[in-house]
C-alpha cells in the first residue's frame, strides 16, 4: 500500500481509477496503473457526465470510510478515470482508518 496513501498538511490524497457506468458500485483492489503507481479502483453506476460519476465516487468514499462528503474533493482528473481524490482531516489518523478498511475483508 506504499504510495498509495499520500500524506498533506490538511490530510490525505488517494490515486483512483474510476469505473463508470458499472454494474455495481464498490471499492475494489489496488492495482498497479500505466506508470507502476499504486492506485485503488472504484466501480460506480453513475455515467461520466455533468459531474455524476464523481458525485458517486465521492459518495462511496464518504459512506464507507466514515466521512463527511464535503471533506472529499477531486483534486485531479475530474473528466478523467484517473483521479487524485483529498480527504481532509487529521492525516495520521485518516490514513490509519482507510488502510485498515483496505486490509480487511468486505
Amino acid at each position: 500500500m506504499s504510495g498509495l496513501i499520500q500524506p498533506v498538511a490538511d490530510g490525505i490524497r488517494l490515486r483512483l481509477k474510476v469505473a463508470p457506468k458499472a454494474r455495481r458500485t464498490a471499492i475494489g483492489d489496488i492495482m498497479a496503473d500505466a506508470d507502476g503507481a499504486p492506485v485503488l479502483k472504484v466501480a460506480v453506476t453513475a455515467a461520466p457526465e455533468d459531474g455524476k460519476a464523481n458525485a458517486a465516487v465521492i459518495a462511496l468514499l464518504a459512506k464507507e470510510w466514515g466521512v463527511a462528503k464535503t471533506a472529499i474533493s477531486v483534486v485531479s482528473g475530474a473528466t478523467d478515470r484517473r483521479k487524485l481524490v483529498e480527504i481532509r482531516g487529521q492525516p495520521e489518523e485518516l490514513a490509519a482508518r482507510i488502510a485498515g478498511w483496505l486490509n480487511r475483508d468486505h
